[in-house]
């Protein structure tokens, strides 16, 4: 096979050779190589964009250590278990300065042509933030990787809500739980979110091999993962079972119906129109009191508002609750085993 394929590529080759042999004189003399300059210019202006509809879903994902953790009957999708369609993705590898679309810079670009409302306070945020050297977008580096997730049709394009609600997702989680020797408990159960996906961005930073400090000390690398992503949850329900596990709450035998997360009220609002905000970034780093290598995360930000209309404890509802101005910021974690 391998004989075979190098005697096809020699041939074909030759072939290739004998062809540019016989064009004219006047077609050759159109054939100029190119200078750096020449060069610097074509790169980056080339990238891949993937149209996908998909659906996910996992039986069982499960992290064992002494004990387990499993995510149980997990499934992504679109609105009521349809397709998750319409979703478009630009991968670039960016050139040195390059502006690649990135965030709300669509919007950006339809304020610019007079089919968006500048008096739209988000829409002139979106306007002045997005505006790059005569470009919409966010510069980059040369070597970054960039990824943006967006629409493949946002309907029209004078429409704020077509825009907003191009992506619509459902995810569903049948339980969460946690075994031992002693049994097994459901942290989590019937987890059922909808609600819309906005601009989201994965940029790959290349930074060689350098380093930079935290404001805590830890070492990180140049070279990171950047997450940054808009979304909002129009309806939610979920039963939180057990109190066994410490995220930002520690509830137990509570259910919530009708949960809702965007960013509508508060003072915090300008230039999320209305979506929730989640950023974060990921590397290899070292910790500055411990000593040990991991994986950092850092400079995390959340960014929301939260309803749940329908809060119920022990079976019985106790009313509604609000969160406004919702905020997780200066967050950063070292992952490493033990």
């Amino acid at each position: 096979m391998f004989s075979y394929t190098a005697l096809t590529s020699r041939s074909a080759l030759a072939g290739a050779i004998a062809a540019i042999s016989l064009l004219p004189a006047t077609a050759l003399a159109d054939f100029r190589p190119l200078d750096d300059a020449s060069m610097a210019a074509v790169t980056g202006q080339a990238g891949v964009s993937i149209e996908l509809e998909t659906k996910l879903s996992i039986d069982r994902l499960t992290w064992t250590d002494e004990g387990s953790l499993s995510v149980n009957g997990l499934r992504l999708s679109g609105h009521n278990d349809t397709v998750l369609d319409n979703l478009k993705l630009t991968i670039d590898i960016a050139g040195e300065g390059e502006v690649l679309e990135h965030g709300f810079s669509e919007i950006a670009r339809r304020a610019n042509a007079g089919l968006l409302d500048t008096s739209n306070p988000d829409v002139a945020d979106a306007l002045a933030k997005y505006s790059v050297a005569g470009s919409f977008g966010k510069q980059f580096n040369s070597g970054d990787l960039v990824i943006h997730l967006g629409a493949t049709d946002y309907g029209d394009p004078t429409s704020l809500d077509d825009y907003l609600q191009a992506v619509d997702f459902e995810l569903a989680i049948d339980s969460i739980t946690t075994s031992g020797t002693d049994g097994s408990t459901n942290l989590f159960s019937d987890i059922n979110l909808q609600g819309y996906i906005g601009p989201t961005d994965l940029v790959i930073r290349n930074g060689g091999s350098s380093t930079r400090t935290l404001a805590n000390g830890n070492t990180v690398s140049g070279s990171e993962l950047q997450l940054d992503t808009h979304f909002e949850v129009t309806d939610g329900s979920l039963n939180w079972d057990a109190a066994d596990v410490i995220l930002i709450f520690n509830f137990a035998a509570v259910g919530i119906e009708g949960l809702q997360i965007h960013n509508r009220r508060g003072n915090d609002t300008l230039g999320h129109f209305g979506m929730a905000h989640a950023t974060a970034k990921l590397s290899r780093g070292t910790g500055a009191t411990s000593g040990k290598e991991g994986l950092s995360i850092h400079e995390v930000e959340f960014r929301a508002d939260i309803d749940m209309p329908v809060f119920k404890v022990g079976g019985t509802s106790i009313g509604s609750v609000q969160f406004t101005d919702f905020v997780i910021s200066d967050t950063t974690m070292m992952v490493y085993g033990h």
